[in-house]
């Protein structure tokens, strides 16, 4: 037996908030800039809380030129007098006391619905920021207390000021040893600010940039419509206008939105509970989808635009360009995980399926021309999941997704441990022979693709299954597409797609995060894809060499070592170097510079690929112009 003892003296208790120091990331998901803006919308939850409630109106959010942020709302303000259990102030409890605040009083004495964790959002806040400070206006006074990284500089105390105003001022400053970065992104919060105004009908919601000097105020009236005719704007849709149900059943509040887009197969679910988004669905969805499925299948069996010999139609062919926000409003809202991204009330699955069902028939009877195009566009899409269907079975004949017979063109790597290997997909035959001879045979395998693949915006599975560029990479990835995708088969835990630094590279990378952003999302979504940077420079002085990646770079070495124009050579593609310098600028893994694609903002990606590989072409040259003047050194 060992002689190591195990006693009290081994057990760490943690007081106060040091668990939330100790294990941010349980708390907030993350300590990247995704967890950084996850303080703000923990402070705005909290005045949303408000506004649900009925008490609040105007919610503002100012980025200080400090770095700090500051949350207002115009509701009650949070109590200040003593509270019976802590004998500390109910400012200063729920502030710093975890599981503490509004939430947890039940509807009579805090609030019916919740979306954030009220009182435990503000309270970890406070303890991932190096300071904080809170101003009450209540009752013509202003109250205030400031915090160090959750530790109260005093008590909370009457200003000495007097006010005509109600409400609360939370500003805080990220504690820079908490995250990898304390810069917040103007966008990022813009979009989220945008996003709870369509939810919150009726509430004023500003951001201000002491920066630049930006204001932006949003106001909806027509609240989830209004955000789906945002989703689908510069798209052409069917039928007559936006479908929307607002119903209250057994306590639950649920408001449904929907349009279907007219040439478009992507679908768009977005979905809320207490105006948190939940990103992975849940019971709320599940029900969503089943009273669609069933609804439209009813109405066109009543109709006999399905016959008697014809199948159901399923839920991806209702699915199928599909724009929907769903928001429902829950007294006890059950989630998967802290971060609240999957509701698992049992409830919510009957109540969404309910509301649904009757609101969605009563719209179907009394909108024919409607109706008829929603069927008409499952209907395609049914015909269309057959096509493909048939396509991918004939492939799968012949063995080729299931990995029997990997492409010709793939120079594979030793290894058959996905989490060491990785794949580049390379750009053209000369690319690809200078990094097969200068690859790490043992994890580096290499595709090399031929000219522009399929821009796969607005191709359906169908389409995909016959262009063999997209054929060979579906085979060399292992996880086939569609209905049989499954990510756990990937072969590569590293897909890095590798182009010229050129117009038609910047092109033929575009529509490869098209494909696995429309057609195998959660290679995106689980940090499988990244873009290599091949240097746009390479300069000489005598025997030193020097790789540079962008123009600033370049200057910076030119003046400081004295580099001569007549030493500079500038790469326009990968084939311009051999396999040496491709290994030791762009492959090296203790080198090379790669950056991880991620999705920040789903709703921005959405608009952005639609833009770019859409039909619609005003749209796209609007964008390009916009952005023009930050493009240098372009070439064509």
């Amino acid at each position: 037996m060992s002689a190591t003892s195990y006693d009290s003296s081994n057990i760490q208790v943690l007081e106060g908030l040091e668990p939330v120091r100790k294990r941010p990331g349980m708390y907030i998901g993350e300590t990247n800039e995704q967890g950084l803006h996850h303080l703000v919308w923990e402070i705005v939850d909290n005045s949303i809380d408000e506004a649900m409630a009925g008490h609040a109106k105007h919610i503002t959010v100012t980025m200080h030129s400090d770095g700090s942020v500051s949350v207002f709302d115009d509701g009650r303000g949070i109590p200040v007098d003593i509270h019976p259990k802590t004998g500390k102030s109910t400012l200063e409890t729920v502030m710093t006391v975890l599981h503490a605040g509004g939430k947890f009083g039940g509807a009579e004495s805090g609030y019916k619905v919740s979306g954030g964790l009220h009182g435990v959002g503000a309270s970890v806040v406070n303890a991932l920021s190096d300071k904080m400070q809170v101003w009450v206006h209540k009752d013509k006074k202003v109250y205030s207390q400031s915090y160090q990284r959750g530790i109260p500089d005093g008590p909370a105390a009457p200003t000495g000021e007097k006010t005509d105003i109600h409400g609360t001022i939370v500003r805080f400053w990220p504690d820079a040893t908490m995250f990898t970065t304390v810069v917040f992104d103007y966008d990022t919060i813009l979009t989220r600010l945008r996003q709870q105004a369509y939810l919150t009908k009726g509430i004023t919601m500003t951001l201000v940039n002491e920066f630049t000097g930006a204001k932006y105020r949003f106001f909806f009236e027509g609240g989830i419509q209004s955000y789906v005719h945002h989703l689908n704007r510069g798209v052409d849709t069917i039928g007559d206008g936006i479908f929307y149900a607002d119903k209250n059943l057994d306590d639950i509040q649920v408001e449904i939105a929907f349009q279907y887009k007219k040439d478009d197969y992507s679908e768009r679910l977005i979905s809320f509970v207490n105006n948190v988004t939940t990103t992975d669905g849940g019971t709320h969805m599940a029900g969503f989808q089943a009273a669609l499925t069933r609804t439209i299948n009813k109405y066109a069996r009543e109709q006999e635009i399905l016959k008697e010999k014809d199948t159901n139609l399923e839920s991806s062919d209702m699915l199928e360009g599909l724009c929907a926000v769903v928001s429902i409003k829950v007294p006890d809202p059950r989630f998967s995980s802290q971060t609240k991204e999957k509701l698992v009330n049992p409830e919510a699955k009957g109540v969404v399926d309910r509301v649904l069902s009757e609101k969605l028939y009563e719209y179907l009877q009394e909108n024919p021309k409607s109706a008829k195009a929603m069927v008409e566009k499952s209907l395609l899409a049914a015909r269309a999941r057959a096509a493909a269907r048939s396509a991918r079975d004939t492939i799968i004949r012949k063995g080729a997704l299931e990995g029997m017979t990997l492409p010709g063109k793939l120079a594979d790597c030793s290894s058959k441990d996905p989490s060491k290997s990785e794949i580049y997909i390379v750009e053209g035959d000369s690319a690809g022979g200078s990094a097969k001879q200068g690859r790490d045979r043992e994890t580096q395998a290499i595709l090399p693709l031929k000219g522009k693949i399929l821009n796969t915006e607005q191709a359906r599975l169908d389409k995909i299954f016959a262009n063999g560029e997209i054929k060979n990479l579906i085979i060399a990835l292992g996880t086939s597409i569609g209905e049989t995708f499954d990510v756990s088969r990937l072969r590569y835990h590293r897909i890095i797609i590798m182009t010229d630094a050129d117009v038609d590279g910047a092109h033929i990378r575009t529509l490869l995060l098209t494909f696995f952003y429309r057609y195998l999302r959660p290679l995106v979504d689980n940090g499988f894809i990244y873009i290599a940077q091949p240097p746009l420079y390479k300069l000489t002085k005598g025997k030193n060499t020097w790789y540079v990646y962008n123009d600033e770079e370049k200057v910076k070495i030119m003046e400081s070592e004295g580099v001569t124009s007549e030493g500079i050579q500038r790469y326009k593609g990968l084939g311009e170097m051999n396999p040496e310098q491709l290994w030791e600028t762009t492959m090296d893994p203790t080198q090379r510079k790669m950056g991880r694609v991620h999705i920040q903002d789903a709703e921005k990606a959405d608009e952005v690929f639609r833009t770019l590989m859409g039909e619609d072409v005003p749209p796209r040259r609007r964008f390009i112009q916009s952005r023009a003047k930050h493009v240098m050194n372009l070439d064509i």
